[in-house]
């Protein structure tokens, strides 16, 4: 389970209330900042799907990762709104969950969209995930996983 999101309740885009300790124990953690405001958001969003929906949804044997949506978006509206339209089945922590300016601080989010990947206790494999997934697609899973130091038998 990573420690930073210990406690707390996560959110699909159909609205149903996840435990984050059930749905991130043993998976690769990548916190996806964005807005659906947000022309670069808009832009990598449908990417991150499909490497999402590659990794997790297609495959034979799924692999141990998953994403949680934090909302730089101006309501719990727009934030819906830009799951509904563009995420893959990935989690959300709350719109009204103030831990999301947390987030943002300890993880230093001046630009959005960022997506880091964190190891189970919080520290950042990667905060330069975006780039990654654009340069070498789903290869740089087995980095996050190797880094993550966690998944010890996948192979992707």
């Amino acid at each position: 389970m990573v420690d930073v999101l210990g406690g707390r309740r996560l959110v699909t885009r159909e609205g149903t209330v996840v435990e984050a300790e059930a749905a991130l124990q043993n998976k690769v953690v990548a916190l996806y900042f964005a807005a659906g405001r947000c022309a670069p958001s808009r832009d990598f969003t449908p990417l991150l799907c499909d490497f999402y929906t590659e990794l997790v949804s297609e495959a034979r044997r799924p692999a141990p990762f998953e994403v949680v949506f934090v909302s730089a978006d101006r309501s719990a509206e727009e934030m819906l709104d830009f799951m509904r339209e563009l995420h893959g089945s990935w989690l959300a922590l709350p719109f009204h969950d103030p831990y999301r300016h947390e987030l943002k601080k300890r993880y230093d989010i001046t630009i959005i969209p960022k997506l880091v990947v964190i190891k189970q206790n919080g520290a950042v494999i990667t905060n330069k995930g975006r780039k990654q997934i654009r340069e070498h697609g789903l290869a740089c899973f087995q980095n996050w996983v190797e880094a993550a130091d966690v998944f010890q038998n996948f192979s992707g």
